[in-house]
């Protein structure tokens, strides 16, 4: 309760704490289903040739016909378990790696050059090799994704454990911190905001490099049926098959996004403007 100015008594009435509901998730959906509705249009009204580049009605039609046929949820399993099998070999092998060199500078030395001329090596230069050392099958298509996923979190862990506060290793080095626990203790924790980034960038080249790998005879998966719309001649399987990817690949980067977010509430960062 307050004073007002001649006197009188005024309850001050604060502010609803109820967030009003927001729809600014939508806001990403309206460059792609603009796109779509702008091309759908021209195709309907002959400005715009649906031979080549066939409209969204068709690539939705050819969706649901693959969905109903049972063919596109086997692709899609395919798919799936392969990214998500190279991502933890991926994850695991880069995250010990950039550790290591982190923190060691006689391993830093060793390996890192290596590393980094390794890293500059495309993703399909790897194909034949593979397929000459682990056969056609899963395997060489798993470890494929996997140096593909392995590659940006060693280089992000790696470059963020240098870049850790002094005063922190300091405290490990107080405390008679092992090796293993300045990593595990220290280290790691302070590079989590980087290590995060470099989980996402690793699953992002995760689905690149699925395609490449599905490139090895392969007899499903969404990177099968790509090539496959390619070799038959039919646009619409090859576009609905970059959609399924799209869709897939940001459902995942999402889910890894939100997942991570719980583990950087201490995080106090800068928060842009509407």
């Amino acid at each position: 309760m307050t004073k007002g100015a001649e006197g009188t008594s005024s309850v001050a009435v604060p502010p609803s704490t109820v967030p009003a509901f927001s729809f600014g998730w939508a806001l990403g959906l309206v460059v792609p289903l603009g796109l779509a509705g702008g091309w759908e249009l021209l195709v309907a009204l002959g400005l715009g040739d649906g031979r080549l580049l066939p409209p969204p009605s068709r690539i939705f039609h050819t969706l649901a016909r693959l969905a109903a046929s049972g063919d596109l949820l086997i692709h899609i399993q395919a798919t799936l378990q392969r990214v998500v099998l190279g991502f933890l070999f991926g994850v695991l092998s880069g995250t010990a790696v950039g550790a290591l060199t982190g923190y060691s500078t006689l391993a830093r030395r060793l390996l890192d050059p290596t590393l980094q001329a390794l890293r500059n090596i495309p993703s399909i230069a790897w194909v034949p090799l593979f397929i000459l050392w682990f056969g056609i099958f899963e395997t060489s298509k798993v470890i494929l994704i996997a140096v593909g996923v392995f590659f940006p979190i060693y280089l992000a862990l790696s470059g963020a454990i240098l870049d850790v506060d002094r005063k922190l290793v300091e405290v490990g080095r107080v405390f008679r911190f092992s090796g293993a626990e300045m990593v595990w203790r220290i280290l790691l924790p302070a590079t989590l905001p980087s290590y995060v980034i470099a989980l996402r960038a690793g699953l992002g080249l995760g689905w690149m490099f699925v395609v490449a790998a599905e490139f090895m005879g392969a007899s499903e998966g969404l990177g099968f049926l790509l090539v496959d719309g390619q070799m038959t001649g039919a646009p619409q399987i090859v576009l609905a098959s970059i959609v399924v990817f799209a869709i897939l690949g940001k459902t995942t980067d999402w889910a890894l996004a939100v997942t991570s977010a719980r583990f950087l509430r201490w995080q106090d960062g800068f928060q842009p403007s509407r």
